[in-house]
């Protein structure tokens, strides 16, 4: 067989059709795997995990029924996805000497996705700030910021927030006692 290489791909084209394909070209085409869908078994992994995130595997397989193995490749799937999107420890905001809880509603002129994409990057960058959500209604920024004292606060507020440009107007909203600052997510419509 003349003209034949011994890999079975290469003998797919005629000799007059050889080209190169790059897999950038085929991508599209490569994308078979469906994305991953969420059961009942995922359901109940993330909710361990979202009570304790840094449960030993055997000890998560024990308590969902499943193997070890079985439990590890579906806590992969479910990272690679980016259902699980990390891990951290837990930090008391009152015990790192945070004690005040800021919600900091921003309004801005100009709308634009340059505008708040720029506005975005500043607030990102502010270590005080530890969630940032954009959002519609009476502001367009809602702003969490942890800071030790209103002293703090202020100088936060003037010193780097009102400096972002584009921000116009500042709203700030302090919580008196924090009841819940995170919780397990719902998951209750997976696996239905």
């Amino acid at each position: 067989m003349a003209g034949f290489t011994p890999h079975a791909m290469a003998n797919m084209t005629t000799a007059g059709q050889l080209r190169a394909i790059t897999l950038l070209k085929i991508r599209p085409k490569l994308d078979f795997m469906p994305e991953h869908v969420p059961d009942r078994v995922d359901r109940a992994i993330v909710a361990r995990l979202q009570r304790d995130g840094r449960i030993a595997n055997v000890d998560l397989a024990e308590a969902i029924s499943l193997s070890p193995s079985a439990c590890l490749r579906r806590v992969k799937a479910l990272e690679a996805s980016g259902i699980v999107a990390g891990y951290r420890a837990e930090v008391s905001r009152l015990r790192a000497g945070l004690g005040l809880t800021v919600f900091i509603g921003l309004k801005v002129e100009g709308h634009s996705q340059e505008t708040s994409s720029r506005i975005e990057q500043a607030l990102v960058a502010i270590p005080a700030v530890v969630a940032c959500y954009l959002v519609s209604g009476t502001s367009d920024f809602l702003v969490e910021a942890a800071v030790p004292d209103l002293a703090s606060y202020e100088q936060l507020l003037l010193s780097q927030i009102l400096t972002i440009p584009s921000v116009v107007e500042a709203q700030s909203t302090f919580a008196i006692r924090t009841i819940l600052s995170r919780g397990p997510l719902p998951l209750d419509h997976w696996g239905r």
